[in-house]
């Protein structure tokens, strides 16, 4: 399976601003010697070598979503975030309008996570098919609704695509696309659903939006088997330990360093943080993962947990 990120963000989404592209450029060039930059070999070779992913990159702005390929030819996402628009204007650049089948699974209908349906434009194209899997009632009324006046200017109803919303039973084991599909509920204001996608002896957990904080045994052993093995965890990070326990205590969201936890007593080989706290820079988001990699390697056993942080376009190889 491959995975591909096209948004990253919780809450909303940012953008980087002036100040901070000028604060890229002048640190890069505070770096750099003259004969660094004497051709445009040298100076992409000090790009790659010597500027720290902060400088030379971005971790993006777009809201919650995430594309996994895997051999079948229909799409799978999950959330239908601001980074929903980015998948469907580059779909339509490199394969056209379709048809093409489209199976979209929800953690929870909070307004970051549907807010890209509307700048969905296969969703406007006839042929195409659109199938929108949760474990929630008012799925189908808050994708709706927020296409109704005076919130947006062109009504649900427009949409010419073929959508469907298919309920999804708790725990139950699904087939779509080619993946065994299954969820779990969540700790979250308003439920939210982790998902566990596999195919043949590969595992991909989506776990977002979820405030995990191991005072329960049942709860957190439940999580654990859920995770259990699995190749990769895309996991609700937005918080840092000290945020979590104490100003932002029950809004909804996981610590870096409980994740981490999470993911080795669970076995897992890949741990990736993602909804990134709006208010977090790209330098914030930097130091977070830096002391992430600490703590795993401070707290590792034999098992040895891969550590990264997702940014809007990152693809990751299962």
């Amino acid at each position: 399976m491959r995975i591909h990120f096209w948004g990253t963000r919780g809450s909303l989404p940012v953008a980087l601003d002036a100040d901070g592209v000028r604060a890229k450029i002048e640190r890069a060039l505070a770096m750099v010697a003259p004969e660094q930059l004497d051709s445009e070999t040298s100076i992409k070779q000090f790009v790659d070598e010597a500027l720290e992913f902060p400088v030379k990159h971005t971790y993006g702005g777009n809201s919650s979503c995430v594309q996994i390929h895997s051999t079948h030819d229909e799409f799978v996402l999950c959330d239908l975030g601001s980074g929903l628009r980015v998948f469907s204007q580059r779909l339509l650049e490199q394969r056209g309008p379709g048809p093409f089948t489209f199976n979209i699974f929800m953690s929870h209908p909070h307004w970051d996570h549907i807010m890209g349906f509307p700048f969905f434009v296969h969703a406007y194209i006839p042929g195409n098919k659109i199938r929108i899997h949760s474990s929630h009632q008012a799925m189908e009324r808050a994708i709706r609704d927020q296409q109704s006046p005076p919130c947006f200017p062109v009504p649900f109803n427009r949409m010419d695509a073929d959508i469907e919303f298919v309920a999804m039973a708790e725990g139950a084991c699904y087939e779509v696309a080619g993946l065994g599909v299954r969820n779990i509920l969540q700790p979250h204001s308003g439920d939210s659903y982790t998902y566990r996608f596999e195919q043949d002896d590969r595992a991909v957990v989506y776990s977002t939006d979820s405030e995990h904080k191991l005072d329960s045994a049942e709860d957190t052993d439940a999580i654990v088997e859920f995770y259990a093995n699995a190749d990769l965890v895309i996991f609700d990070s937005m918080y840092s330990l000290a945020e979590s326990v104490s100003v932002k205590e029950d809004w909804g969201h996981s610590s870096n360093i409980v994740g981490v936890d999470l993911c080795h007593r669970a076995r897992v080989k890949h741990y990736c943080m993602f909804h990134h706290e709006p208010s977090y820079d790209d330098n914030m988001i930097h130091q977070v993962l830096k002391e992430t990699i600490r703590y795993e390697e401070l707290t590792r056993d034999d098992h040895e947990l891969r550590v990264s942080s997702a940014y809007d376009g990152m693809i990751i190889e299962v």
